[in-house]
This record gives C-alpha cells, sequence and structure tokens, in this order.
C-alpha cells in the first residue's frame, strides 16, 4: 500500500461498507462471466443468476457473521471488565476490613488485572487484523480493477489489429487476383 493512499473505508467495527461489499461481489461476477463464455456462445442467463445468487448470498453471510463476531468480542469484554471490577472492588473490602492477607489480595488482583489486560488487548488485537484484512481486500479490489482494465484494453488493441489484419488479407487478395487476371501467377 502506497504512503498517501487512503485507507480502506470501514465502518465503526472495521467492517467493509456496504457498497465495497457490492463491488467486490461486482467483481467476482465480471471474473465468472469472463471465465464462462467462449467465443461463440455467451454465458447462459440461467448459469449467470445462480452464480449471481450465491455470491449475493456469501457476501450477506459475511457481513453479517462480522457482526455477530463484534457483538460476541463486545460481551465478552463488558463481561470481563465488570468481572475483573467485582474480584478487586471484594478483595479491595476484604483487605480494608482486614479480613484477608495482603499477598492473597495482591495476587488475586494481580490476575483480575491481567486478565483484563489480556482481554483488551484481543481487542485491539482484533481491530488490527480487522484492518489488515480491509486493507488487504481494497488492495485485492485495486488489483482487479487494474487486470479488467487491461483486458478491456488489450481486447480494443486485438479488435484493431484484427481490422488492419483484414484490411491487409483483403489487399493482398485483391493483389493475387489482380495479378491472376493479368497472367502472372498461376493457381
Amino acid at each position: 500500500m502506497l504512503q498517501d493512499e487512503p485507507p480502506p473505508p470501514v465502518d465503526a467495527h472495521g467492517n467493509p461498507p456496504a457498497e465495497q461489499r457490492a463491488d467486490f461481489v461486482v467483481k467476482r461476477l465480471e471474473r465468472f462471466i469472463r471465465e464462462g463464455r467462449t467465443g461463440s456462445e455467451g454465458f447462459s442467463l440461467r448459469q449467470w443468476q445462480d452464480m449471481a445468487r450465491t455470491e449475493i448470498a456469501n457476501a450477506l453471510i459475511a457481513a453479517e457473521n462480522s457482526t455477530q463476531d463484534d457483538d460476541v468480542v463486545t460481551k465478552r469484554l463488558l463481561f470481563s471488565i465488570a468481572s475483573a471490577l467485582v474480584t478487586i472492588g471484594f478483595w479491595g473490602a476484604l483487605m480494608a476490613f482486614d479480613k484477608a492477607s495482603y499477598l492473597v489480595t495482591a495476587i488475586i488482583c494481580g490476575i483480575a488485572g491481567f486478565w483484563l489486560f489480556a482481554i483488551v488487548g484481543e481487542w485491539r488485537i482484533r481491530k488490527a487484523v480487522k484492518a489488515h484484512t480491509a486493507r488487504k481486500r481494497a488492495k485485492g479490489l485495486r488489483r482487479v480493477e487494474n487486470l479488467t482494465r487491461r483486458i478491456r484494453q488489450m481486447e480494443r488493441e486485438l479488435k484493431i489489429e484484427e481490422k488492419q489484419l483484414e484490411e491487409q488479407l483483403k489487399k493482398e487478395f485483391e493483389k493475387a487476383v489482380k495479378k491472376k487476371f493479368d497472367g502472372e501467377i498461376d493457381f
């Protein structure tokens, strides 16, 4: 990724927006169409509809799963914060009334704090992984768009070359026919 290039757009949870998901589905369908067609026949509508249905369903499932994953992580984070604070508060109260040993209280509060730190760290790591995945997906989409542009350019160039070769062949044929009638060539 270039330094000047802005990061790919994501929503509040680090998921790609609907527009980017739609672009991805369109690019996949375009690839299916390009790979599925032959020189003389097109791509059947029924086959295209089946592929489109499958790709759209996959995109919707991925969007739902990413939202559910975010909910699970958020609930786990809130539960862990609550349990760590309750644990620290309980053992702090016992220590305040001299009902617990300092060492035991320190160990238990340390474990609760470490657990809280680990959960928050996991949350940050997941966010970084999602951002990396979004950058990778955006890079892949740009590569597909670039490849599509190059394929279209090559198709235009091939059509131009085909016309030129047909004209050249026609001229050569006309020359040969003219020479035949002039008696210069025997067929």
